[in-house]
């Protein structure tokens, strides 16, 4: 019988209260080059514009599947310049621009796991989404990484991946990403826990399917954020098919303590993602731009809100149509690495690349790079001997 996959961060977080009252309420990686030919650029700031209208809704989105515990102080926020020239992107991959990933952009989408409102780094990404678009035909698939798979941190150090984050911020995390997955991210959004609830509620709510097993889970974890905030809260009561507000839907982002752990925690991000793209849809231009100004104060990221709200009438031009976890279920295995502690472990790195592309992209036959291949033959050396245990 497979052992449970225990969460280490269990341990280092609030475990959900019990209600009390009834009160409702790296070397092996290529750095991409800065130079860049002129007959080019055109085309990347069109590129870049047509992808701005999905990032409004990805700002508006990334908000609903934070899983902080941070107050509302002294959340940082702002807009930085990624270099370019220190940003790895495989050989292979350059390649690969012209050929299967041409016509798609790819954004990281981060939510740090800080109690201080630290956004840029020193603080581990609790969420690692990739959101891949689709330029010509608007549709977005996301794939959620799980933040204890063991990687490479973009500098020949194997440990959690989302231990990238704390150690060098939005830059080292992307870094990792593109290393690891043969990815050619350049943007990223990271959000903190202030205005969730607000943005949520905003837009109405979002409907979610609740059973019986996740209830308790969600109230509880709603309880502690309304204590956070200062605010009351309320239980939600029935199982169904439902509009959750604000807290209840961050509730249901946190649940991890039913069947699947971790993994299904990223599942309910993902549905929550989805469900809040779907109400998006249906925002007024007036009510989608006073969300994104409120929101881009607690948000983290290489993108303008200019060129964000200049754009937000178009917004239900696209949409998300799948979304997946990595590693991918049958390619994946769990068990603790010595004092590295419990993590998810690919059985194939380069295997879960392939099958990446494919999901990704549509690409067939894809060929993982060199660095890939490193990388996964290192990581089955340095886990295989406690897998086997």
């Amino acid at each position: 019988m497979a052992k449970r996959y225990v969460d280490d961060y269990d341990d280092e977080e609030i475990r959900p209260r019990k209600k009390s009252s009834g009160k409702g309420g790296s070397s092996s990686g290529k750095k991409s080059s800065g130079k860049k030919k002129s007959g080019k650029k055109a085309q990347a700031k069109k590129q870049r514009r047509r992808i701005i209208l999905f990032i409004v809704e990805i700002i508006i989105l990334l908000i609903a599947v934070m899983v902080l515990y941070a107050v509302l102080a002294g959340t940082g926020s702002g807009k930085v310049e990624l270099k370019e020239k220190d940003i790895i992107i495989n050989e292979t991959v350059q390649e690969a621009q012209e050929t299967t990933m041409k016509g798609y952009r790819n954004i990281a989408l981060f939510g740090v796991d800080s109690t201080t409102g630290a956004l840029t780094k020193n603080t581990r990404s609790d969420t690692i989404m990739i959101a891949s678009i689709n330029q010509d035909t608007g549709e977005c698939k996301l794939v959620s990484v799980y933040r204890d798979t063991y990687l490479n941190l973009s500098n020949d150090s194997y440990n959690k991946c989302n231990a990238a984050y704390a150690k060098g911020g939005p830059e080292q995390a992307i870094n990792m990403l593109n290393m690891n997955l043969d990815m050619n991210i350049t943007d990223f959004v990271t959000v903190g826990f202030a205005g969730l609830t607000d943005a949520i509620d905003a837009l109405g709510g979002v409907d979610i399917e609740v059973d019986e097993s996740e209830i308790s889970h969600l109230n509880n974890y709603q309880l502690c954020i309304a204590e956070d905030l200062k605010r009351q809260y309320t239980p939600v009561t029935q199982t169904g098919y439902q509009r959750l507000d604000g807290l209840q839907a961050t509730g249901y982002c946190r649940i991890r303590y039913t069947a699947g752990d971790d993994f299904k925690r990223a599942e309910r991000q993902r549905e929550v993602l989805t469900a809040v793209a779907d109400q998006a849809k249906k925002a007024s231009l007036p009510k989608l731009t006073e969300t994104a100004n409120s929101v881009f104060e607690e948000v983290y990221t290489s993108l303008d809100l200019s060129e964000i709200v200049d754009m937000l009438g178009d917004v239900g031009s696209y949409q998300i149509t799948e979304t997946d976890g990595f590693p991918q279920e049958d390619m994946r295995a769990t068990g603790t690495i010595g004092s590295k502690g419990s993590c998810v472990i690919p059985t194939s790195l380069e295997e879960n690349v392939k099958w990446l592309h494919k999901f990704l992209f549509d690409a067939d036959n894809y060929e993982p790079s060199e660095t890939v291949k490193r990388c996964s033959e290192k990581i089955y050396e340095e886990t295989n001997g406690y897998l086997k245990k």
